[in-house]
């Protein structure tokens, strides 16, 4: 391979991978999303069932602290809402990176075409 192919393959595979690194992290931080919004998912489940005068504790530190139930059913909506936008935030970059992911590929492969036809 003339070293000037060389470099050029060698800088897109380190692009590539790097693609492919920001891509697991993604991926890592949508499966944390995806338990967040289970486990909120089951709280509100758990609201829904309680009667309006039950009494509901927030845990702060190492204190319980009571909390309004209304106060309470407000917040895990609005941490169903805020990560229900992450998850679509990050689905977006999600398939940004299979686009670069593909356009990187076909980079690589015309590099390797070009150096077979320069052999």
């Amino acid at each position: 391979m003339s070293d000037t192919l060389k470099a050029k393959f060698e800088e897109e595979l380190n692009k590539f991978k790097q693609v492919e690194k920001d891509r697991e992290k993604y991926i890592s931080n949508r499966q944390q999303l995806e338990s967040q919004l289970t486990e909120n998912n089951l709280v509100k489940t758990e609201f829904d069932l309680l009667d309006e005068d039950a009494r509901v504790y927030k845990l702060i530190g190492a204190v319980l602290v009571r909390q309004d139930l209304a106060e309470a059913r407000a917040n895990v909506d609005k941490r169903l809402e805020y990560i229900s936008a992450e998850i679509k935030r990050v689905d977006d970059n999600l398939s940004d990176f299979a686009e670069k992911t593909k356009i990187h590929k076909e980079k690589l492969v015309a590099l390797q075409e070009s150096f077979k036809r320069s052999q």
